[in-house]
Protein backbone atom coordinates (compact mmCIF):
# COMPACT_ATOMS: atom_id res chain seq x y z
CA UNK A 1 0.00 0.00 0.00
CA UNK A 2 0.79 3.70 -0.28
CA UNK A 3 1.18 5.79 2.78
CA UNK A 4 -0.98 8.18 0.33
CA UNK A 5 -3.97 5.69 1.38
CA UNK A 6 -2.92 5.39 4.95
CA UNK A 7 -5.20 7.30 8.33
CA UNK A 8 -3.05 8.61 10.45
CA UNK A 9 -3.25 9.44 14.37
CA UNK A 10 -2.75 12.69 16.58
CA UNK A 11 -0.13 10.20 18.33
CA UNK A 12 1.59 9.38 14.81
CA UNK A 13 0.69 6.00 14.07
CA UNK A 14 -1.00 5.08 10.93
CA UNK A 15 -3.04 2.68 10.15
CA UNK A 16 -3.38 0.40 6.49
CA UNK A 17 -6.55 -1.07 5.85
CA UNK A 18 -7.04 -4.05 3.87
CA UNK A 19 -11.13 -5.71 3.98
CA UNK A 20 -11.53 -5.39 7.87
CA UNK A 21 -7.52 -5.97 8.56
CA UNK A 22 -5.46 -3.41 9.83
CA UNK A 23 -1.53 -2.88 9.49
CA UNK A 24 -0.41 -0.37 12.29
CA UNK A 25 3.02 1.30 12.44
CA UNK A 26 4.25 4.64 13.64
CA UNK A 27 5.00 7.21 11.39
CA UNK A 28 8.99 9.06 10.28
CA UNK A 29 8.10 12.00 12.38
CA UNK A 30 7.17 9.64 15.13
CA UNK A 31 10.41 7.70 14.96
CA UNK A 32 12.58 10.72 14.75
CA UNK A 33 10.99 12.05 17.66
CA UNK A 34 12.17 8.89 19.23
CA UNK A 35 15.51 8.61 18.14
CA UNK A 36 16.85 5.04 17.79
CA UNK A 37 14.28 2.69 18.46
CA UNK A 38 15.82 -0.54 20.71
CA UNK A 39 12.93 -2.85 21.21
CA UNK A 40 9.16 -3.40 21.50
CA UNK A 41 6.95 -4.85 24.13
CA UNK A 42 3.84 -6.64 22.06
CA UNK A 43 0.10 -7.00 23.07
CA UNK A 44 -0.52 -11.11 22.97
CA UNK A 45 -2.40 -12.36 19.46
CA UNK A 46 -5.81 -12.33 20.38
CA UNK A 47 -5.60 -9.44 22.95
CA UNK A 48 -9.33 -7.20 22.36
CA UNK A 49 -8.97 -3.63 22.78
CA UNK A 50 -10.90 -0.39 22.26
CA UNK A 51 -9.66 2.79 19.88
CA UNK A 52 -7.07 4.57 21.93
CA UNK A 53 -5.94 2.05 24.18
CA UNK A 54 -2.08 1.31 24.68
CA UNK A 55 -1.48 -1.52 22.52
CA UNK A 56 2.28 -2.15 22.93
CA UNK A 57 5.48 0.13 24.38
CA UNK A 58 8.25 1.01 22.24
CA UNK A 59 11.92 1.67 23.52
CA UNK A 60 14.40 4.49 22.04
CA UNK A 61 17.74 5.54 23.40
CA UNK A 62 15.62 8.69 24.48
CA UNK A 63 12.41 7.37 25.97
CA UNK A 64 9.67 4.37 26.41
CA UNK A 65 6.70 5.30 24.19
CA UNK A 66 3.13 3.90 23.94
CA UNK A 67 1.72 2.47 20.56
CA UNK A 68 -2.00 3.72 20.58
CA UNK A 69 -4.90 1.69 18.99
CA UNK A 70 -6.37 3.87 16.06
CA UNK A 71 -9.60 2.03 15.92
CA UNK A 72 -10.99 -0.87 18.06
CA UNK A 73 -10.25 -4.41 17.37
CA UNK A 74 -8.04 -7.52 17.99
CA UNK A 75 -4.39 -8.40 17.88
CA UNK A 76 -4.41 -10.68 14.74
CA UNK A 77 -0.67 -10.39 14.44
CA UNK A 78 2.95 -9.17 15.11
CA UNK A 79 5.81 -8.19 13.50
CA UNK A 80 8.39 -11.01 14.93
CA UNK A 81 11.02 -9.40 12.92
CA UNK A 82 11.17 -6.34 15.09
CA UNK A 83 12.32 -8.90 18.23
CA UNK A 84 15.48 -9.20 16.38
CA UNK A 85 15.75 -5.98 14.61
CA UNK A 86 13.41 -2.86 16.13
CA UNK A 87 15.87 -0.27 14.49
CA UNK A 88 13.55 -1.17 11.11
CA UNK A 89 10.93 1.05 12.83
CA UNK A 90 13.69 3.90 12.14
CA UNK A 91 14.61 2.69 8.55
CA UNK A 92 11.43 2.08 6.78
CA UNK A 93 8.59 2.78 9.34
CA UNK A 94 5.68 2.49 6.50
CA UNK A 95 6.74 -0.84 5.32
CA UNK A 96 9.10 -3.57 7.18
CA UNK A 97 8.77 -1.81 10.36
CA UNK A 98 5.49 -1.82 10.68
CA UNK A 99 4.37 -3.47 14.59
CA UNK A 100 1.31 -5.05 14.48
CA UNK A 101 -1.83 -6.30 12.50
CA UNK A 102 -5.67 -6.19 13.89
CA UNK A 103 -8.90 -7.17 12.72
CA UNK A 104 -10.74 -4.24 13.00
CA UNK A 105 -14.20 -3.97 14.86
CA UNK A 106 -15.80 -0.86 13.24
CA UNK A 107 -14.93 0.56 10.67
CA UNK A 108 -16.67 3.74 10.83
CA UNK A 109 -14.10 4.51 13.75
CA UNK A 110 -11.65 4.89 10.47
CA UNK A 111 -13.17 8.41 9.44
CA UNK A 112 -12.44 10.03 12.55
CA UNK A 113 -8.43 9.53 11.46
CA UNK A 114 -6.69 11.93 9.27
CA UNK A 115 -5.64 11.61 6.09
CA UNK A 116 -2.05 11.99 4.55
CA UNK A 117 -2.09 15.66 3.93
CA UNK A 118 -3.83 16.67 6.62
CA UNK A 119 -1.46 14.60 8.67
CA UNK A 120 1.07 16.23 7.01
CA UNK A 121 -0.16 19.61 7.76
CA UNK A 122 -0.47 18.30 11.52
CA UNK A 123 2.82 17.42 12.24
CA UNK A 124 3.75 20.36 10.34
CA UNK A 125 2.66 22.54 12.70
CA UNK A 126 3.35 20.09 16.14
CA UNK A 127 7.00 20.35 14.67
CA UNK A 128 6.99 24.06 14.65
CA UNK A 129 5.19 24.33 18.53
CA UNK A 130 2.07 25.80 17.16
Amino acid sequence: MNPKDYRFTKDHEWIAVEGDIGTIGITEYAQEQLGDIVSVEFPKIGFEFSAGDSLALIDSMKTTSDLYAPVSGEITEVNSQLEERPELMNEDPFGEGWILKLKIKDATELEGLMDVDSYETFSKEEGEGA
